[in-house]
């Protein structure tokens, strides 16, 4: 029996028959903005739905958190999760949270700014919601490891856990932290997780 309307995350397979250019893409999602829609590397569009409350909560503290550390920081920028990035797969993706360095960005030409990013971002943190799979999750980490990510977390309120990614390293499973650094690829920057775990509603 088929559910109507599909349940969300919902995958379109368009390509041989459409391939989209990323401008093209760009046009999509901005007359789709009530959608959160990635590209995989293999031009398959990923439909979700906006984040509930409690995740969006949740984002918006690590958003803040991350912002208020670059600020003093200074050597780069936060995107939060409406950002897309361009990877070298050709895979468009929005991290929760991102961080990259100006230097990167500057090399962005002034016409593509505007746009999604044709760059991996340095740091990303995806956070799972409860109506989130793990397993593509994980998948994405792996994804912006192989596109050039310095460090990525993947925080899971549900069982209190972070996964600490790493190129050529074992993923590093926190359990129940009350922080955790991103020394040294960010050097400074402790993300406080008692409001994560618990929204202080």
């Amino acid at each position: 029996m088929t559910t109507y309307p599909p349940p969300l995350p919902l995958t379109l397979h368009l390509e041989p028959v459409v391939r989209l250019s990323d401008d093209q893409l760009f046009e999509f999602c901005a007359v789709n903005r009530d959608l959160r829609i990635e590209r995989s590397s293999g031009g398959d569009l990923i439909v979700m739905s906006p984040a509930g409350g409690e995740t969006s909560d949740r984002n918006a503290e690590i958003t803040l958190q991350l912002g208020l550390w670059a600020k003093r920081d200074g050597r780069g920028r936060v995107f939060d999760s409406s950002g897309g990035f361009i990877l070298p797969s050709g895979a468009m993706r929005s991290p929760d949270a991102a961080w990259v360095e100006r230097e990167r960005l500057r090399e962005v030409a002034p016409a593509r700014r505007p746009k999604f990013l044709p760059l991996c971002p340095t740091f990303v943190i995806e956070l799972r919601s409860t109506s989130d799979s793990l397993a593509p999750i994980q998948n994405k980490m792996l994804e912006y490891l192989d596109s050039g990510a310095a460090l990525g977390w993947l925080i899971d309120p549900t069982t209190r856990q972070v996964a600490v990614y790493r190129p050529d390293r074992e993923v590093k499973i926190l359990e129940d932290p009350v922080s955790v650094s991103g020394d040294p690829e960010l050097p400074g920057f402790v993300l406080e997780l008692e409001e994560i775990w618990e929204p202080p509603w």
